[in-house]
């Protein structure tokens, strides 16, 4: 949701710009099930545009009728929406709309949290029933700074509270620059992940050619910015040479990645263990732990496009600490 709350931004600002008036949108609770859980955002503009969804669809217009009352007064209220009678798929949502007009502090401490890689916390105050109320109001905790969404308005912190810590957004680093690469990229950077690619300096290859890539790196094993990684970083070796995958992992001994994913079969994946275990023994078992090999889950994919979707899948459920099972033979929530 870090990545949301970045396109967010970035429409706010350009909005803003513009002369026209924002309003944010928030699931603070939920009775029941839901399409997506509570701390969803979603950007309203008196324009009729609107940026992120806090459902599958159907909530949405709704939102943004209700929202006409604040860019008229100012005033944040709690709306509610049950989906149960409607749709008959969801539980009743309580979502709290607010003008969001930001000062120049709020965003340099939200650019530099996100550039950074801090985690950002966000705090919303509001009343659990259908009602207006200018005490309501979401605030940011940037380090020690507690900066509200809107310039001089203060919530009332008595209030009931909804808090959530976004953790920065998941970074992949690709090791590779074939087409398998491309096809990676394309679909972690669509999932809102921060891509770097790292391509040998004897490709003659650009950012451009892979879409959504934050970053394209032309170095040697040698060279990697291994003081960039951090525990929300995941790293998959798309070389196709033994011998590059093995120096890059002698590179990555001492980082903390959650994911690092090796191409090939298992019979590749053990002897190029083995050789690296043998080159660096006193490597931690947390190191070794994270990597992934054969790369991706067991979905039957062959396609480039395939295998992507299969890496991809497995770095979000290594991520979320998840183990895949059909929706239809999980028991309970999806959310749990």
């Amino acid at each position: 949701m870090t990545y949301e709350l970045k396109n967010i931004l970035k429409a706010y600002q350009e909005a803003h710009s513009q002369g026209i008036p924002s309003a944010l949108a928030t699931v603070v609770a939920l009775d029941g099930s839901s399409y997506r859980k509570p701390g969803v955002t979603m950007l309203l503009l008196e324009n009729g545009t609107m940026i992120g969804a806090v459902s599958g669809g159907c909530v949405e217009k709704e939102i943004y009728r209700q929202a006409e009352s604040v860019f008229r007064t100012g005033i944040a209220k709690v709306m509610s929406y049950d989906g149960r009678y409607r749709l008959g798929c969801e539980g009743v949502l309580y979502i709290l709309i607010e003008s969001f007009d930001p000062d120049e502090t709020f965003i340099e401490h939200f650019w530099k949290c996100i550039q950074r890689r801090e985690p950002l916390v966000m705090s919303s105050y509001y009343q659990k029933n259908i009602c207006e109320n200018s005490d309501f109001g979401t605030v940011f905790q940037f380090g020690k700074d507690a900066i509200p969404i809107i310039a001089n308005h203060r919530p009332d912190t008595s209030l009931r509270e909804f808090k959530q810590q976004l953790e920065p957004a998941l970074q992949l680093f690709i090791i590779g620059a074939e087409h398998d690469a491309v096809q990676v990229c394309r679909y972690g950077s669509q999932t809102g992940w921060e891509i770097t690619i790292i391509a040998p300096p004897t490709e003659d290859k650009q950012r451009s050619d892979f879409k959504g890539a934050k970053e394209l790196l032309s170095i040697t094993p040698n060279a990697f910015p291994i003081s960039k990684i951090d525990t929300q970083t995941a790293i998959v070796l798309m070389n196709h040479n033994y011998a590059k995958d093995l120096q890059f992992l002698k590179q990555l001994k001492e980082t903390k990645p959650f994911y690092i994913g090796l191409l090939g079969p298992f019979k590749r994946r053990e002897e190029l263990l083995n050789e690296f275990i043998e080159a660096c023994p006193e490597v931690e078992e947390t190191f070794l732990d994270a990597i992934h090999g054969p790369a991706g889950l067991n979905i039957g994919a062959e396609t480039p496009q395939e295998i992507a979707v299969a890496i991809v899948s497995e770095i979000l459920t290594v991520n979320r600490n998840q183990s895949p099972v059909k929706l239809r033979n999980k028991k309970g929530s999806i959310h749990s």
